[in-house]
């Protein structure tokens, strides 16, 4: 079975997904968990794992409208599409994240 191509340039149709982001650039990873100790820290350790260069300073957060969830945006900075998804891994099987976007 052959790959869908794009019929333009004959290139496989994946290969557009991959050229909408830039590499290396600047990508913002929105995390949702319940507001519980060590919720922020998690996520930026994980951050931390994937880039090197993580800037914690730059932790965005905001609470929800009930104080009891917790939304974190981290901004890595993204080298490849196989790094967003092991860091898209690692945050969703952490048990205290909830939702990442």
């Amino acid at each position: 079975m052959t790959e869908p191509t794009d019929k333009q340039t004959d290139t496989p149709a994946d290969a557009r997904k991959d050229s909408l982001i830039e590499y290396p650039s600047k990508f913002p990873i929105k995390v949702m968990g319940a507001k519980v100790d060590g919720f922020v820290n998690a996520v930026t350790q994980i951050a931390e794992r994937f880039d090197p260069g993580f800037d914690a300073s730059t932790v965005e957060l905001r609470p929800s409208s009930a104080g009891n969830y917790l939304g974190v945006t981290i901004t890595v900075t993204a080298t490849s599409r196989e790094q967003l998804d092991d860091i898209y891994r690692a945050l969703t099987a952490n048990p205290m994240v909830k939702v990442v976007l």
